[in-house]
């Protein structure tokens, strides 16, 4: 007898939730990885010192972080982001310390937090846009 009760309690209080609309909610859309608003900014608190203007690593490499422009068209040796290929795309071989000591960035410093790597991992892996 309480089980009756107890399975009628509940199947009358899904009833209820059904009856007055209470559905999950749709899942939300994760934000995109802004070139603009995120990384940008880190790229130029980072490493702009050395890849704008007259700096070593822009003078040395040809990599210029003034700009999406300038990050996409890469190093004197090429493309250093493969829109939508983290694995391929140089420059996260770089940030996370898996080139050679002498290349690896930012160059002489520490390197870049996982969060920071991973923030510029997840723009490169939704298509490196210039949003």
């Amino acid at each position: 007898m309480l089980f009756r009760s107890s399975l009628a309690l509940v199947l009358g209080a899904f009833c209820l939730t059904m009856a007055f609309g209470a559905q999950a909610a749709p899942p939300k859309k994760k934000p995109k990885v802004s070139f603009a608003e995120d990384v940008l900014p880190l790229l130029q608190f980072r490493c702009g010192a050395c890849h704008t203007g007259e700096g070593d690593g822009l003078k040395i490499s040809g990599l210029d972080l003034s700009s999406y422009e300038g990050l996409m068209k890469g190093t004197k040796h090429g493309a250093i982001v493969v829109p939508g290929d983290v694995l391929t795309s140089n420059l996260m071989v770089l940030l996370d310390g898996k080139a050679d000591k002498s290349i690896q960035m930012p160059h002489g410093q520490k390197k870049l937090s996982t969060c920071d790597r991973d923030l510029i991992r997840t723009w490169i892996h939704e298509g490196a846009q210039n949003n």
